[in-house]
């Protein structure tokens, strides 16, 4: 159909209905900043929010590349539409009235729309006809099941509008075509039936299933899942995808969580229908399910726009299926979560059991306590990496070495990875406090993504170690001998992601320098320091090398070795000018 001349009319109500920010963030994770919210460009390779939407001026703005616009705009350059095209999509969209400037295009449009239309009136139909089945004598098997074996209430019955699929061939296609008028070929794209393979006729797809209806954000029903009821495989049925229909584009019961997840500022996913039935009915309201895939960029999208922490739970069941499903979700969010741009944590519950089996054995309380102390997707996926290891062997030490250095290496921070280095160390070392300290220097060559203080000895230069030796050595001279300057070399380092030293002794004289400054300003102080919110006048009235001789003169300690840097460096501060050295010697 070629193109329709929209009336200026549909134009102007599509405009004042399409807001910016709903628009964008469907696409984009957006994340709320003073009146406004900002995000990854997706217009560029944007490693760090550089695109700001304002809901008050309807506009987006790109800093880098310069794109912006309103809502049809972005979806013009984001989806590469026409005009015409992102105008249709949002007024379908919206449910908007659509006119045209031209009277046979007017009504094939029409029935075009009508189509959508006609299949949500199917489907709902067949919702009614399920939940009446429920009620029904054949229906009483379903309803014991749902009562005794799921412990489920009237209220939750009626809430998620459960049903059942009687075992017959054609009981569905014979009400909706008797009773409703209803062609087959409708309900075969609504995917309630199935052609016979001889080609004669359709029969019903569901069949002896208790049924649950799958629903959009408007909460329209766009789908089923039924369980069998005898034992049957599969043992969860799911409609195929369709015209209204697309797993990776919804999430089972976020119509009835979004609210709920606006308001407790984090979502769960779980893997099953009844999973998120029972967490509702257990008064966890903020709960979805991922509709049988791992979980989609898509679907992401649509938690974060609930969500103004953008802090994701995932728990998945406990079984190799799930902890696939899991990792699989973990590589959709990945690069958010290591850009800040979301919290993923996830959460395996103690023997193996589902959302469902710990609710009806624990209780609420307990699962809300597991949920507040899940861990992030990275400790989890280390302890994925290091369980069932025996790591006395030396092969299965290589391999969990392999996968660990994959992981650290992802992490683009400094700060984060040299926390994650020493917490993998102390595990794989025992408890060895020695080994720990080799073990941590070995990981830190091998982590990929490191800056030149990290690459391996393989690809170092003749004469790099001896320069990167000097380089931080002088740098901790001027740091001990020119206290006014401690600040400017703080910040400087946490700006470079240099405040984590190549070498192990630069590191653990570091290591004490920062101790003996906790002990006298705090930790919190000392890390608003190094971020530049915090003058940190008092680091200058430290006596550092007076201090830390105290520590050096213990017998055994370990910066015995580092003496050297006790030595006068008033031969260094002469040449310092306009405290431009500390440039000098990051540079």
């Amino acid at each position: 159909m070629s193109l329709p001349r929209l009336h200026p009319r549909t134009i102007e109500a599509v405009k004042e209905r399409a807001d910016i920010v709903d628009v964008v963030g469907e696409h984009v994770v957006l994340k709320k900043k003073g009146r406004e919210y900002v995000g990854i460009c997706p217009f560029h390779d944007d490693t760090s929010p550089s695109m700001t939407v304002s809901p008050a001026k309807q506009f987006y703005y790109c800093f880098s590349c310069g794109a912006g616009g309103n809502a049809i705009k972005f979806l013009m350059e984001h989806q590469r539409q026409s005009f015409s095209d992102v105008v249709l999509e949002l007024a379908r969209k919206y449910q908007l009235p659509i006119e045209t400037l031209d009277g046979p295009q007017q009504e094939r449009l029409r029935k075009q729309l009508s189509r959508r239309e006609q299949l949500h009136r199917v489907l709902t139909l067949a919702a009614g006809w399920f939940r009446s089945q429920l009620r029904a004598s054949e229906g009483a098997a379903a309803l014991a099941y749902l009562r005794d074996s799921r412990g489920l209430s009237e209220a939750t019955l009626e809430a998620f509008e459960l049903g059942f699929a009687p075992d017959r061939w054609d009981g569905l296609l014979s009400h909706l075509q008797q009773v409703e008028g209803l062609g087959p070929e409708l309900l075969e794209a609504a995917g309630l039936v199935v052609p016979r393979k001889g080609g004669d006729g359709f029969y019903d797809r569901f069949r002896g299933r208790v049924m649950v209806p799958i629903k959009d954000r408007q909460g329209r029903v766009i789908g089923f899942g039924g369980r069998s009821l005898d034992g049957g495989e599969p043992k969860y049925l799911n409609s195929p995808e369709t015209e209204v229909f697309e797993k990776g584009k919804h999430l089972f019961g976020l119509d009835k969580a979004s609210t709920a997840i606006r308001k407790d500022d984090r979502a769960v996913v779980v893997e099953g229908y009844f999973d998120v039935i029972a967490l509702h009915a257990a008064g966890i309201t903020n709960a979805v399910a991922a509709l049988g895939t791992a979980l989609s960029s898509q679907q992401i999208t649509q938690l974060c726009r609930c969500c103004e922490s953008r802090r994701l739970i995932l728990n998945f069941d406990s079984d190799g299926a799930g902890v696939r499903a899991a990792q699989r979700a973990i590589g959709e969010v990945e690069q958010l979560a290591l850009q800040g741009q979301v919290e993923l944590r996830v959460l395996h519950l103690p023997a193996g059991k589902d959302p469902d089996e710990f609710l009806q054995q624990h209780g609420a309380g307990e699962y809300r306590s597991l949920l507040d102390q899940a861990p992030l997707w990275l400790d989890w996926q280390m302890e994925q990496v290091l369980e069932g290891r025996d790591l006395a062997r030396p092969d299965q030490f290589q391999q969990a070495v392999t996968a660990l250095v994959s992981l650290l290496g992802k992490l683009p921070q400094s700060a984060v990875r040299s926390h994650y280095l020493q917490r993998v160390a102390e595990r794989l070392s025992g408890g060895q406090a020695r080994l720990a300290i080799q073990l941590e220097d070995d990981l830190r060559q091998q982590v990929k993504g490191q800056r030149w203080h990290g690459r391996s000895q393989k690809w170092e230069q003749p004469g790099e170690a001896g320069l990167r030796e000097r380089a931080e050595a002088e740098l901790l001279r001027l740091y001990l001998h020119c206290p006014t300057h401690r600040v400017a070399i703080r910040v400087e380092l946490r700006q470079r992601e240099l405040d984590d030293f190549a070498l192990q002794h630069h590191r653990l004289l570091w290591a004490a320098i920062s101790s003996l400054e906790e002990d006298n300003l705090g930790v919190g102080r000392l890390e608003a320091i190094n971020r530049g919110s915090d003058s940190g006048l008092e680091l200058a009235d430290l006596d550092l090398p007076r201090l830390l001789a105290d520590l050096l003169v213990v017998e055994g300690d370990p910066l015995a070795d580092l003496r050297v840097l006790q030595d006068q460096g008033a031969h260094i501060a002469m040449i310092v000018k306009d405290g431009a050295f500390v440039k000098d010697c990051l540079s």
